[in-house]
Formats: structure tokens, sequence, C-alpha cells
């Protein structure tokens, strides 16, 4: 299978090790990803102003892109994921923004025709998690494993559609699949504070916190998210034990043998 690819500006720099054990994992499991040629940064933010239209643009020629190059597209930033998203939807289901956006990039008009879907998607749905039980190499049996959902990557439920926003299971089953238990915990799918740590770092602190003291509460080993910021946030920011976090992608290169 061969799937368009998003990889968005983090994934080049700050978060390396997400966007290369992506690439590894799903070589492993026959997937290509294509990266998008001369992508653009999709702007970090959904924009929520209506007349916010050129901030949408960038995002709406990966889709063009992509719409021309078999109709789907794989982001894996969470920020990414939601903006992208957001943005197909607006094209699809919103007249306003769509004649604007298609008057100003001209040529073949585009209304929202290309698939996003999050490389956790394309684990489920396109390869399924019965089939990458079967390639695990290394088991990681006997780890405890809790995801970090935070803000983006599920909400607003009406345009993401990933998982039930309030009780995902997303990850929660990929972690089974790769050998080791799942911790489901509170704090699993709420805010770490990210966005305000240059305004209110001590608020960012806290929240952090909160997260890193649930999921050790319930007997987690380490947590796993797909979301960059949340990741800095969480090592950063969080003062509360020793508990690793990392990429989802980490420890599914792991369980798929790949070292480097």
């Amino acid at each position: 299978m061969v799937f368009n690819y998003y990889p968005g500006c983090t994934l080049k720099t700050k978060a390396k090790e997400l966007d290369v054990k992506a690439r590894k994992a799903a070589e492993a499991l026959g997937i290509t990803l294509e990266e998008l040629p001369e992508w653009q940064c999709c702007g970090g933010a959904y924009p929520l102003a209506r007349d916010e239209i050129a901030t949408k643009l960038s995002s709406v020629r990966a889709l063009v892109s992509a719409k021309e190059n078999g109709g789907t597209l794989v982001t894996l930033c969470s920020a990414c994921h939601n903006v992208i998203k957001q943005v197909n939807n607006d094209m699809k289901t919103d007249e306003y923004i769509s004649t604007r956006v298609n008057n100003y990039i001209g040529g073949t008009p585009y209304h929202g025709e290309t698939e996003v879907i999050h490389y956790l998607e394309m684990l489920r749905d396109k390869i399924g998690y019965d089939e990458i039980a079967k390639k695990v190499i290394n088991s990681l049996k006997g780890k405890k494993i809790a995801a970090y959902y935070g803000c983006l990557l599920l909400r607003p439920n009406s345009v993401m559609r990933m998982d039930n926003p309030e009780n995902p299971t997303i990850i929660e089953d990929l972690i089974r699949a790769l050998g080791a238990e799942p911790v489901v915990y509170a704090m699993r799918n709420e805010c770490c504070g990210g966005y305000v740590t240059l305004e209110d770092r001590t608020l960012a602190v806290k929240r952090s916190n909160l997260i890193l003291e649930d999921a050790q509460a319930h007997g987690a080993d380490m947590i796993v998210t797909a979301c960059p910021l949340c990741l800095y946030n969480l090592t950063k920011n969080g003062t509360a034990g020793e508990i690793p976090v990392v990429y989802f992608t980490e420890i599914l290169a792991e369980a798929l043998g790949i070292n480097d």
C-alpha cells in the first residue's frame, strides 16, 4: 500500500524520532509513505475565524496535491492532523470558505475530496491491529504503557471522528497488539497546558504534573503520545517522578524489531 504523507515542520526538527520511526515501521508493515512534494507549514493551530483564508491555503495545497496522487493523505503530528482535517472539512462543508480559497489558488476547484487519516488510523483501519500483532518480533509483554491523547487528536469529534473523545481506545488497542498492557487513567485526554507555556509556565507545569502523577498512580511504566508539543511539555515542564514519555512510533518500531 502507498499513501501520501504530510510530516509537518516539527517532525523535521525537534520531533525527528516521531517521523523516522514512523517511516521505518510503515516499511516493515508493507506501507510506503510518499512525502508530499513542496509541502508548507500548516500553521500549527486551526484558525477559528471564518475570514481567515490565507492561513488555510498551505493546508489546502497539501490536500490538492494528495488528491492528484491517489486521494488519501496520512498525517502524524497531532497538531498538523487537527489543522489539515478541519481545513478539509471547511472545504467540503463551508461554501463561503471554499469559494474564496478556490478563487485564490486557481486551477480545478477543490471541495474536500481527499481522505485525511492519522497514522494511527492507518494502522487500525488499513492494516489492522491483528496483522500488526503477527509481525511483532520483540513483544512488549510485561510493560505497562499509558496513552496520552491530549487536546488535538480527538477533538472536535464532529470533524476528527477518529475515536470516542471521552473514552478512546485507538492507542490502547495498539499497545495491546504490541504485547504490552495499556494503562487507562483519567487525564489521558486532558490538556497538558503546552499552548500556555510562554504566558503562564506555572499552569503548564501544573497540568503536566497532573498527567504524569495520574499515569504513575495507575501503574504506568511510560507514557506514549503522538503530539510533539505534548511530549515537550511533559518532559520539560513536568517535574513529577521519572516516568519516560516517548512517541508511540518508538514503541511500535521497537516491537517490530527496528533498533536504529
